[in-house]
């Protein structure tokens, strides 16, 4: 599971930051939103542009660098206002007994410049440039033949090797794999495991359906109380008059309310109702078999309510996996849903660039009102607006 990120020149982070989602004093929540010491998963807060995307993207960014088919151009994710000429991203991850720390410097041009993989601070892997020495390979040294200069060598080892010699980082990188990225505004995933690619919902959705069939998103909508059903058919009739035909051999996703015969294309549902059941194969996944959920505008179209049971239920019904989340509803900041150590604030302070503050930080105690905290400016991350109209 992820413990620690550092950042230092990407995007909006200027400087090193670094997020910690190591379990801190608070007895809270202990068996539903911890395992083993880490946090399962942060919420990101603050203000419009101030930088709660890039905190996210500083995630994501790992599985586009370890499973995109094509090479990530780093160029665009340099700091804008910042003239330093190199990128920092560090990565810790620990899997019961073993800690695995993972290290990226990139150059202006978008080429990797250093590149370190430590096991139980043991160094695996040690590469500068277009050299590298590995303790993962039977060959030991490496060079400009064997290196390309924007790819990360970890990656060309794993694809050669499938770490078969290494559990710890093969656990490392099934973690990474079975981790999803979501964007409930543009309605664009990034699955780890399909070695991935923004891909339309619609078809992870029908992929997920073909797989598993109906019942695990009919269980959850039965057991949360979901007025409706979801059902994969061939054919359905949308009413007493109307009916609706797919092109033989294809199926269509509808859904019904209970309280009335009339089967809806998915196609003529709500935005929320949309976003939810392209979200639910993710989320019902990754709180399965482990990895990162990764939701950005989590707060796109969905009920304040409906937000919660979302974090309630992968929060109670998950063990090896988090959730990293950006949203601006600040009903989900309550201590009965999350830990003070799962929340960040996220400010932009002119150019500095953003700047963070962890919740817990301000050792809130358990009986006060963190929202009421956050909106009165207490961690920060609040946007300050002029309001004088009369």
């Amino acid at each position: 599971m992820l413990t620690k990120i550092k950042v230092k020149n990407f995007r909006s982070f200027k400087e090193e930051t670094a997020f910690d989602f190591t379990t801190t004093k608070y007895a809270m929540l202990k068996e539903q939103n911890t395992y083993h010491g880490i946090v399962k998963g942060a919420l990101f807060a603050g203000g419009n542009a101030t930088g709660k995307t890039n905190a996210l993207y500083a995630i994501s960014i790992l599985l586009d660098l370890l499973f995109l088919n094509v090479n990530t151009d780093m160029r665009m994710h340099f700091c804008f206002f910042s003239k330093d000429p190199e990128m920092n991203l560090e990565y810790t991850f620990s899997f019961d007994a073993d800690k695995v720390i993972y290290s990226l410097s990139f150059d202006r041009d978008g080429t990797i410049t250093k590149e370190e993989v430590l096991l139980n601070g043991k160094t695996l892997l040690d590469r500068i440039g277009l050299n590298a020495r590995t303790e993962l390979t039977d060959k030991k040294n490496y060079d400009k033949a064997d290196i390309d200069a924007t790819t990360p060598f970890i990656k060309s080892i794993y694809f050669n090797t499938k770490f078969t010699s290494c559990l710890p980082l093969k656990s490392w990188f099934e973690y990474l794999s079975n981790s999803v990225y979501f964007n409930a505004e543009r309605q664009q995933m990034l699955v780890g495991q399909a070695l991935s690619y923004n891909v339309n919902n619609k078809v992870v959705l029908v992929d997920y359906l073909k797989e598993h069939g109906v019942d695990s998103i009919n269980t959850f909508f039965d057991f949360f109380g979901f007025n409706q059903q979801i059902r994969y058919e061939r054919e359905q009739k949308l009413s007493e008059y109307v009916s609706a035909t797919v092109a033989l051999g294809d199926k269509a996703v509808y859904l019904k309310r209970k309280d009335i015969d009339f089967w809806m294309p998915l196609d003529f549902e709500s935005l929320g109702n949309k976003t939810l059941l392209n979200m639910l194969p993710a989320l019902l996944q990754v709180t399965k078999n482990g990895g990162m959920f990764l939701v950005d505008e989590f707060s796109s179209a969905f009920h304040n309510e409906l937000e919660e049971l979302i974090v309630r239920y992968f929060m109670c019904n998950s063990k090896r996996a988090q959730m990293f989340f950006v949203s601006h509803s600040t009903n989900l900041m309550k201590t009965s849903l999350l830990r003070p150590d799962q929340i960040y604030a996220i400010d932009f302070t002119d150019d500095r660039g953003s700047r963070v503050k962890r919740f817990s930080d301000e050792q809130p105690r358990e009986s006060q009102n963190m929202e009421k905290m956050y909106l009165s400016g207490v961690f920060g991350g609040l946007p300050e607006y002029m309001d004088d109209i009369e």
